[in-house]
């Protein structure tokens, strides 16, 4: 992907969909850098990193009404943390995304009479700022057990974990309609012999959930996204992303 206009830009809170009322988002993540400058440093100063830390700041148009919408989702989840999925162009799978798991720091609303009601918001990382992939897009509903498009994410080498994060943005159906998602490995596209690494709560709302693997070792390279549906007349809209971290 070379240089290119920020004209798509995917913006996933829990179960929120912020796409169609955002127009900025700024995603940073730094290391604090200790001093540890000392008499054998010859006169050089010298530093190691201290703890990381990541921050996420969005903006655009207020809309309420609505548990996907933004007013309606800040409320409930200022204080709290959760999944937070951003996409520079697109979601479609395979996609880039930068994901974590954060917390809702701040909300802000309001300006003059006569502007197009705005907002302003922050989520400060809980969890590192993961650059992954998109593995099941946002606008394609799912009404029976399914399982996605496997990509190519690599192996896990010890000490680091697989990061994924689902958001329900859409449910309906009868008789409690119910997705659970799970991640699954193997060691070949066609998943002749697929492990279950992740297994997300069960959902019967919008909402969202980020999990990781315990840092042990998988050598699979290949990842897909299952979910399991129950419930009468089901659809749910959903999007997931995974990395490595």
């Amino acid at each position: 992907m070379g240089e290119f206009v920020l004209t798509d830009v995917r913006l996933f809170t829990g179960g929120a969909d912020l796409t169609g009322h955002s127009n900025k988002v700024e995603i940073s993540s730094e290391v604090e850098d200790k001093d540890t400058t000392n008499y054998a440093s010859n006169g050089w100063k010298e530093i190691l990193g201290g703890l990381a830390s990541a921050e996420i700041a969005g903006a655009g148009q207020w809309e309420a009404g609505d548990p996907g919408k933004i007013d309606d989702h800040s409320w409930a989840t200022l204080g709290g943390v959760g999944p937070w999925s951003i996409g520079p162009r697109g979601a479609a799978v395979g996609s880039l995304a930068y994901f974590t798991k954060a917390l809702r720091a701040d909300y802000k609303l309001g300006d003059a009479v006569g502007e197009v009601a705005p907002w302003e918001g922050t989520a400060k990382s809980s969890w590192p700022l993961v650059r992954g992939q998109f593995a099941h897009p946002p606008g394609l509903a799912r009404t029976a057990s399914g399982t996605g498009t496997s990509i190519d994410l690599g192996a896990i080498p010890a000490g680091k974990r697989l990061y994924a994060a689902l958001h329900v943005l859409s449910v309906a159906g009868t008789s409690t309609p119910t997705i659970t998602g799970r991640v699954q490995s193997d060691d070949n596209p066609g998943f002749t012999s697929s492990t279950t690494r992740l297994t997300f709560a069960a959902a019967t709302a919008v909402g969202g959930e980020v999990l990781r693997t315990d840092g042990t070792a998988i050598t699979d390279n290949w990842w897909q996204v299952a979910w399991t549906i129950t419930g009468t007349a089901p659809s749910f809209m959903f999007a997931t992303t995974l990395g490595i971290w």
